[in-house]
């Protein structure tokens, strides 16, 4: 069942799938018992909802007549899906190699992670995360071995960190 409703302090109107027991007004935020909103459409079908709230969207900015010119909103958004270009396209009307960029954007991005965030990764990584293995996995990955012993101190400073016999290890 699809229902829609609208917000009562924010006169927003959405679709609701089934019937949960609270619902979130996409606009607004408000949180509302579902029982409590008024639906202005009950349907099974989804695409009859969304055909439901786009017509009372246009009425409300009266562009009803506009709005009975349009396809339905399945085929719009289906057109609009279609119309353009892919991403593979447009990357090489830019004179990229797609598969290039592909292959960059799984590769691992040392800007990606912050310099704390590498050695927390480390510290995760290594099953003996002593100093020495700390800063060689760091500095694999980009981070100067003066940093991570630096990153080191701040961490145990913080209480995120404990440093012991056996290496370092995560609170």
């Amino acid at each position: 069942m699809y229902a829609v409703v609208g917000c009562s302090n924010c006169q927003a109107l959405w679709i609701v799938a089934d019937r949960p027991e609270t619902t979130t007004c996409p606009r607004c935020g408000a949180r509302h018992q579902f029982d409590r909103l008024k639906k202005f459409t009950t349907t099974e079908d989804r695409e009859a909802a969304r055909e439901v709230r786009s017509a009372m969207l246009a009425s409300a900015q009266d562009r009803a007549e506009a709005y009975e010119k349009l396809d339905s909103v399945s085929e719009m958004a289906a057109a609009i899906e279609s119309a353009g270009v892919d991403d593979r396209e447009y990357l090489e009307g830019q004179g990229l190699d797609p598969d290039r960029v592909a292959a960059a954007a799984t590769e691992d991005d040392t800007g990606s992670m912050s310099r704390r965030d590498r050695v927390l990764a480390a510290l995760d990584a290594l099953d003996e995360p002593t100093e020495a293995a700390i800063v060689e996995y760091a500095s694999e990955h980009g981070v100067p071995p003066d940093a991570v012993r630096e990153i080191l101190e701040k961490l145990a400073r913080q209480g995120l960190v404990v440093r012991g016999a056996a290496g370092f290890r995560r609170l």
